[in-house]
């Protein structure tokens, strides 16, 4: 029977933070169809503080005037276990936003709360199938902190994004070659969403004309690659910032219907993409027990780290000096929470 035949039960779709500016680039393209299908019906259920209830009644006023075919309800709460009952999909936005000059550390101490709350609503509420998406600040502590205390959902279903900073680092290269973003793959960002993460282009290739080329060979500037590159990609976040005085909106959105679409649709054949996952039993050498940015690859909703690249020296000490700091972040959190 063709699909136009088959009509799909709705899935129930939370996003946190539901009255923020992420939410609001990112609600419309989950509700349209681009994140998990052009023929799922959605749930889209929205969660936020109280004081933001009636910044988020206009949220939906405004998805309703869309009048998209997929939205067949949508559910503004501030309580949790409206929020999270019988989820599919768990999208964490919501967070202590970070403001210029504010320390990560800070951050943390605010998260740790907020993500302990949320992944024991996931662990009590939701379907043990959910799949979780952190994006709020600090994104790999604040997954670790929600899968832990989710402990009836296994690891594999929760990731953070570092989609944002893997497109990042896939565009600088392309703006540099002269290509669009589509002929530059296999970018991987390694360890935390931060200013300590890695954007390793060692193992990215670059369509030239037809062609395949490494993204060195593409490149041509080494120094450049070792340097200026990593640096623009670890620190866009605080650029846009000082810019906008706000933090990425658009492009994170963008990051988020990635990420998810790639967990419910898989990955190209030959490509991987980058997000933060449960580092246990990885075979590159990082501890374990850290949500640490891996190159992955998706297929039936089930990621596997992609194993087997050649790690060099340069590679290896930014790959451990971020592990540290997720280290250093996970027991700071663990001590706050009095575990």
């Amino acid at each position: 029977m063709p699909n136009a035949f088959i009509i799909a039960e709705p899935i129930r779709v939370l996003v946190t933070g539901a009255a923020g500016q992420i939410a609001y680039s990112l609600l419309y393209s989950i509700a349209k169809g681009d994140v998990f299908g052009k023929d799922q019906p959605i749930i889209l259920v929205l969660l936020d503080i109280p004081p933001m209830l009636p910044v988020l009644d206009g949220v939906v006023m405004e998805l309703q005037d869309c009048a998209l075919p997929l939205l067949r309800e949508v559910i503004p709460t501030d309580k949790v276990e409206v929020a999270f009952k019988d989820l599919d999909a768990a999208i964490l936005v919501g967070s202590m936003p970070r403001k210029e000059g504010m320390e990560r550390k800070d951050l943390l101490k605010a998260n740790v709360a907020i993500f302990k709350t949320q992944g024991a609503a996931l662990d009590k509420y939701a379907k043990k199938t959910v799949k979780v998406l952190v994006v709020g600040n600090p994104a790999n502590t604040n997954c670790l902190i929600a899968s832990k205390s989710a402990p009836s959902i296994p690891k594999e279903n929760f990731s953070c994004l570092t989609r944002l900073d893997h497109n990042r680092a896939r565009s600088q290269v392309a703006i540099r070659v002269g290509v669009s973003s589509d002929k530059v793959k296999n970018v991987i960002i390694w360890g935390n969403h931060s200013s300590t993460q890695y954007p390793d282009v060692h193992h990215a290739m670059v369509d030239l004309h037809g062609k395949e080329v490494a993204a060195f060979d593409a490149v041509k500037d080494d120094t450049w690659l070792k340097g200026d590159f990593i640096s623009t990609v670890q620190q866009r976040g605080a650029a846009v910032i000082k810019a906008r005085k706000l933090s990425s909106a658009m492009s994170a959105a963008k990051a988020i219907c990635d990420h998810m679409r790639d967990i419910w649709f898989g990955t190209l054949d030959g490509e991987f993409v980058s997000m933060g996952v449960y580092s246990t039993g990885n075979s590159y050498g990082v501890p374990d027990d850290l949500m640490y940015s891996f190159p992955v690859m998706i297929k039936n909703k089930s990621w596997k780290v992609v194993d087997g690249l050649p790690i060099n020296d340069f590679s290896r000490g930014k790959m451990d000096a971020t592990a540290a700091e997720l280290i250093e972040e996970r027991d700071t959190a663990l001590s706050f929470l009095g575990v």
